[in-house]
């Protein structure tokens, strides 16, 4: 239940969250969205900037950035359910170049059912902890979602 996309095929640049999260959308208004460690692009005002270290955001608030046409060329992107208060605290310390987050079912924010890791533009690791959404996701990519444990092992020896 961990993928990485590395194509464009799909996706018109990494990582756009619109083309991302189009097969599951339906199923993400329960949750309310940590993003942190970001650097991205965008001609759109957001309810995301460079001001801040994280955000929380609730559904309406992460859909105007799931409707723009912003790029996250780094980031921790997590849903977790609106019925959790997570943790804030370390939050602003988490980095998506941890070597952590190329770790098959290891969540850089525990509370996640979903997490998504923006890396350096080329690369998107998208992580469930739902089957059903991890399901609908690789179905909707097919070979374009590459297992992370297969991808590691043919690609970052050592890791």
């Amino acid at each position: 239940m961990n993928w990485i996309i590395r194509s464009t095929k799909n996706v018109k640049f990494h990582t756009n969250l619109h083309e991302v999260l189009k097969p599951i959308w339906n199923n993400l208004a329960v949750y309310k969205w940590i993003l942190t460690d970001l650097d991205f692009i965008s001609d759109q005002t957001l309810p995301i900037n460079f001001d801040k270290d994280y955000f929380v955001l609730d559904h309406p608030e992460f859909e105007q950035l799931y409707q723009s046409n912003t790029q996250i060329i780094w980031g921790i992107i997590s849903a977790i359910p609106n019925t959790i208060e997570p943790d804030t605290s370390a939050f602003s310390v988490l980095s998506a170049e941890n070597t952590s987050v190329w770790e098959p079912d290891h969540f850089l924010i525990q509370e996640s059912i979903l997490e998504i890791i923006a890396f350096d533009s080329g690369y998107t690791l998208v992580k469930f902890k739902d089957i059903n959404l991890s399901d609908t996701f690789k179905e909707y990519f097919q070979e374009q979602a590459i297992d992370l444990q297969k991808f590691n092992e043919k690609y970052r020896t050592g890791a």
